[in-house]
């Protein structure tokens, strides 16, 4: 008897992994998108676990008001939605430079700042290597933001990646 619930449990426990969401090893691509300008990143995420991830973004912002570049790194969990919908939460920070405009009235020249970053949204993995997602990164400062943006900042983007 205990031999048949050992087992009944295995299987059931061996079933529900089998419909658990399976992400990509590497995927690859462009991230474009600003709430208050135009915003372009190369963006990779490497697969940590069966539903965990690791994203990298390289990118550029720009507006009237300023230039920035930044890099971000973010630890996002990955769950399943309904087919080939998934949505994924998670959190991080990045570094990044800035350049304020000449018609910017502000006494800070820009320059180095630091800050901490959520990110929550909803992706479409295709039959082909193709995944793309729409996300909402709000982003807040923690050193040298000060006249970037008041020490907040709504990044909503759509990507577009290649996975391998």
């Amino acid at each position: 008897m205990k031999l048949r619930t050992l087992l009944l449990c295995l299987v059931l426990f061996g079933s529900a992994g089998l419909s658990a969401q399976r992400i990509s090893n590497h995927a690859i691509g462009l991230r474009l998108g600003d709430s208050d300008g135009f915003g372009a990143e190369i963006s990779y995420q490497k697969s940590l676990t069966r539903a965990t991830r690791l994203e990298f973004d390289l990118g550029w912002r720009d507006n009237r008001n300023y230039n920035a570049f930044k890099l971000v790194g973010l630890h996002q969990w990955v769950r399943k939605l309904d087919g080939n919908f998934n949505w994924f939460y998670g959190a991080g920070g990045g570094i990044g430079s800035v350049n304020f405009s000449d018609n910017y009235a502000t006494d800070d020249d820009g320059g180095f700042f630091l800050f901490g970053a959520g990110d929550i949204g909803l992706e479409y993995n295709f039959d082909i290597p193709l995944l793309l997602s729409v996300d909402f990164r709000p982003e807040i400062g923690i050193i040298g933001y000060d006249g970037f943006t008041d020490n907040f900042n709504f990044d909503i983007a759509l990507g577009i990646r290649y996975q391998f």
